[in-house]
Order: C-alpha cells, then sequence, then structure tokens
C-alpha cells in the first residue's frame, strides 16, 4: 500500500472551495464543493464556500484566502479561464495550471497531442455541421461515439450504429458545444485512473473497472444510479493493470498536468490493447465520484485525499508585484544607483 505524506491543515492558511460555477455540470460541482468543504473543515481547515457564479472571483482577497480548492467542473471551472483569475490574483490553486487545463478540456487538442507522442487514443474527426459529421461516419465506420468537444460528465454523449442515426447522435452533442467529437466506439472493458502529483513524482491510482447496465456510462449512471458497478480493485491482471497505470501517466505528463487528475481509458476485447478516451483535471468529488473510491483502496481517505490535493496548490509562475508602482519604483531605483 502506497506510503503517504502527512499534511498539518494548520499551513493551508484560509482555503476558498470553488463550487457551483455557470457550466453545465454546476449540479454536480455543488455536490463535490459540499463534500470537499466538509471534508477540510473536518481536518481543522479554515475553509470557506465561493461560488463565482453568485460572487465576483475579484472578491477572493478581500476574504483573505491564501489557496483555493477547485472542484468546479467543465467550462469556466477546468478549462484555463479560472485557474488564469487566481494566477493573476496570486492565489496558488488545486489541479493542472492554465494551459494544461485549456488543453485537456479540448478533447481534439488533446488526442492531437496523444498522438504526437504515439499515445494509442481512437480514431476520430471533428464536426462543426452535420455535413462534416456525415463525411466523417463515412470515414471512419461504425459504431461511433459522438461527444462535445468541451464538455464532461458524458454531457451529450451519444453513440451511432449506422449512417441513419449519426443526425440524431450529432445533434444530442451540438446540443452542448459548436465543436462535435467523432470517435472511433472501442468494444471491451471501460476502466479509469486516477493520478496524483507533478513529474517524476506523479502516482497513479489503483484502476477502476466500469460496468454499466448495457454498457451505457451516461450521466445518469455516473452520478444518480445505483445499478452502475464499480470494480475496485479492478480484478485486472496485474502485468495488465501496472501497463495501463504507466500508459495514464505518461499521458498526464504529455499534457503537463499537476496536482491530480483522471483519465479514462477502453480496453479493446479482442487485443487488450488500451486506447485514452480524454483526461479530467477536475475530477468529481461526490459520494458516487471514482478518485476516491480508488484513493480509498490505495489507503487514503476522503478527508485525506482533499487536504493531499490542496497541499500541492501552487501556481504557473511565482506572484510578483508588477503593479505600476512597483515598476515605477524599480525604474528610480535603477537610475539611482
Amino acid at each position: 500500500m502506497t506510503a503517504w505524506p502527512k499534511i498539518d491543515p494548520r499551513g493551508m492558511g484560509r482555503v476558498a472551495v470553488l463550487m457551483g460555477g455557470l457550466s453545465a455540470e454546476r449540479a454536480v460541482s455543488l455536490m463535490s464543493g459540499k463534500g470537499v468543504l466538509a471534508a477540510l473543515q473536518s481536518r481543522g481547515v479554515d475553509a470557506f464556500a465561493f461560488d463565482p457564479a453568485v460572487d465576483d472571483l475579484a472578491a477572493l482577497k478581500s476574504f483573505g484566502t491564501q489557496r483555493a480548492f477547485i472542484t468546479l467542473h467543465g467550462r469556466w471551472g477546468e478549462d484555463g479561464t479560472v485557474q488564469g483569475a487566481l494566477e493573476l490574483q496570486g492565489i496558488p490553486y488545486t489541479g493542472p495550471g492554465v494551459l494544461a487545463s485549456a488543453l485537456a478540456i479540448d478533447k481534439t487538442m488533446t488526442k492531437r497531442l496523444w498522438h504526437y507522442e504515439g499515445l494509442p487514443t481512437p480514431q476520430w474527426r471533428e464536426a462543426a455541421s452535420l455535413e462534416d459529421a456525415r463525411s466523417a461516419a463515412q470515414a471512419l465506420g461504425f459504431p461511433l461515439i459522438f461527444k462535445a468537444t468541451h464538455e464532461g460528465s458524458t454531457l451529450g454523449l451519444k453513440r451511432a450504429n449506422a449512417l441513419d442515426e449519426v443526425d440524431a447522435a450529432y445533434r444530442e452533442a451540438a446540443r452542448f458545444d459548436s465543436r462535435v467529437l467523432v470517435e472511433q466506439f472501442i468494444a471491451g472493458d471501460e476502466v479509469t485512473c486516477g493520478v496524483i502529483g507533478a513529474g517524476s513524482q506523479a502516482r497513479a491510482l489503483p484502476l477502476i473497472r466500469i460496468v454499466a447496465p448495457g454498457g451505457n456510462y451516461d450521466y445518469e449512471h455516473k452520478y444518480f444510479s445505483d445499478d452502475t458497478r464499480y470494480i475496485c480493485p479492478s480484478e485486472l491482471p496485474a502485468e495488465e493493470e501496472a501497463r495501463i497505470q504507466d500508459l495514464v501517466l505518461r499521458s498526464y505528463r504529455t499534457l503537463g498536468c499537476r496536482g491530480w487528475a483522471r483519465a479514462d481509458v477502453m480496453i479493446r476485447g479482442t487485443d487488450r490493447q488500451p486506447f485514452l478516451l480524454e483526461i479530467n483535471t477536475s475530477p468529481g468529488m461526490t459520494s458516487h465520484s471514482l478518485v476516491p473510491m480508488a484513493a480509498r483502496v490505495a489507503g487514503l481517505d476522503y478527508a485525506d485525499l482533499c487536504l493531499l490535493i490542496l497541499s500541492m496548490a501552487t501556481l504557473d509562475q511565482p506572484h510578483r508585484d508588477l503593479s505600476p508602482a512597483s515598476a515605477d519604483a524599480n525604474a528610480n531605483k535603477g537610475s539611482a544607483s
């Protein structure tokens, strides 16, 4: 079992737990945020809830905020925007930085980078119209999965098994995004793998094998249904699990992730070849969420997981005083010498 570091809650300062927000995943974000907030407070952290849809992010400093735990999901939460706002205020935050977040939420850019690095991911096309979608289907063959390029939580996900199902699948994904990812469907075992840490120190958590009714792991089955089975330990052969964990770590580092994330993988049934699907840089922390489940198997309970993630809060760049007054003072100092 992994030996995890002990974190002193007293060193965390005043912590804003960012939750809610404006994305289509607001409801799930509120559930995640409330769980994290209660966990941090149970460990003695001076934490408070902050909803960017209600309060101006610029007000964070006035609350004495010294760190931010991001439990926002989807757009304006894990796409680099809130990370950039926190960078400007000099408030260290959890999870990947601005560029890694922006890349990871864009499924097409993620796949391009993985493909460039030789990491296996299903063949795909991007569609901005029904005509594009039909052309993609002709090129890729069936079955296909249609996804909103910039959404998570399986929002807009639809399968098409034949050409006469393409229009409906495209329209469902296009409800959530102007850009739709059309991806070859991989039949086999679905697994997910959480990662904690940065660079060479990043660690992969145990795999979770997901068995959804009828193989349909949609929004309802992900967050609200008790019918989906989550198998952790995964019961896969140890060598296969280790190979997939290594693949996930490579995918995480390729995007420049830090702090934590979770990658979804399909294992093709015919030859056990794993394929990377996507990576989530602000994973769910609800009662149904997967990173806490895997962390428990690795010897880390929910509250300690939250504390560990919080302890890794950081900035892309060290914050310096770049105000005009400071620049003038430095210029005057230089001229005096």
